[in-house]
């Protein structure tokens, strides 16, 4: 269940089309993020070091994801959703390139999925993020953007997204990572595996695990073997069931696909209980 054989991780990413992800070793496995948005630990161990360009840490106050320098899409993105995010703001839309990466990195600019068939699918929420007008528009950064199928993106996920945010409204707090793996999605124009000349990839899958606790403090010590945690692996295909439950899957299921350590800031014995579940909880 934890890191997986190097060899195994190559030959997955060989068999998806995926780009070489580097994941740098973990030597500090227990120590706790002082950002709430790593609360549960950083996947991939992405790093500021810009030599590991394909998982490239970018730390924003509204969220942290691992950039992929080759692919021009985030690995993954992790954020915490609590009643402090929510509000009234209402939605920027001001889609802009991430000015934030490296000045000789291709930035991908709002125009870049312009008819490609996929839409600018958010990893992490606009409506996340509503407690101020600052916090909506750095949801629509392109480095919070992946190209996700328009059933896919409106539908399915949208669908998650409202529920996640009805659990703050009943008094739970919510951390989320989401990412991507393979190579190859299925928008409105048809199958593709990379967009805008090659040079964004369009993921195969995209999967999202949701760890739901009651509001209160000290989020991390209060998670148990009995916490509820929702894995979801969805295919990035137009036609793709709207109903995001069919596609519950557990945290081990896409370790395996992704090689990464998803809930590495929990102690062991409680990750592999929680991992190895299947959500059998409500759905809205």
């Amino acid at each position: 269940m934890r890191y997986q054989i190097l060899f195994l991780f190559s030959f997955i990413l060989l068999l998806t089309g995926c780009k070489q992800i580097e994941v740098v070793p973990n030597k500090n496995r227990n120590l706790i993020s002082e950002n709430e948005h790593l609360t549960l630990g950083n996947p991939s161990n992405a790093t500021t070091d810009i030599n590991h360009y394909n998982n490239y840490l970018l730390e924003k106050p509204q969220y942290v994801l691992s950039y992929s320098r080759d692919n021009s899409i985030p690995n993954w993105v992790s954020w915490h959703v609590s009643s402090t995010w929510l509000g009234s703001a209402p939605r920027q839309d001001d889609f802009r390139t991430d000015e934030s990466l490296p000045d000789d990195w291709y930035k991908v600019s709002p125009g870049s999925y312009t008819n490609s068939g996929f839409d600018r699918g958010h990893n992490c929420p606009s409506a996340d993020r509503t407690k101020s007008i600052e916090d909506n528009s750095a949801t629509f950064l392109m480095t919070n953007m992946m190209p996700q199928a328009p059933d896919n993106n409106r539908n399915t996920w949208a669908n998650l997204e409202e529920y996640t945010r009805s659990l703050v409204e009943q008094g739970q707090e919510v951390y989320v990572i989401m990412g991507n793996y393979g190579s190859g999605g299925t928008g409105s124009n048809g199958s593709a595996r990379t967009i805008e000349d090659g040079r964004i990839k369009v993921p195969k899958q995209i999967w999202k695990v949701l760890v739901i606790l009651p509001e209160g403090d000290d989020d991390l010590n209060r998670i148990t073997a009995n916490t509820r945690v929702i894995a979801i692996d969805t295919p990035n295909s137009n036609g793709v069931n709207s109903d995001w439950s069919l596609y519950r899957t557990t945290v081990d299921a896409i370790e395996k696909a992704t090689g990464y350590d998803l809930l590495s800031s929990l102690p062991e014995d409680i990750q592999q209980i929680l991992e190895a579940n299947v959500d059998k909880g409500p759905t809205q």
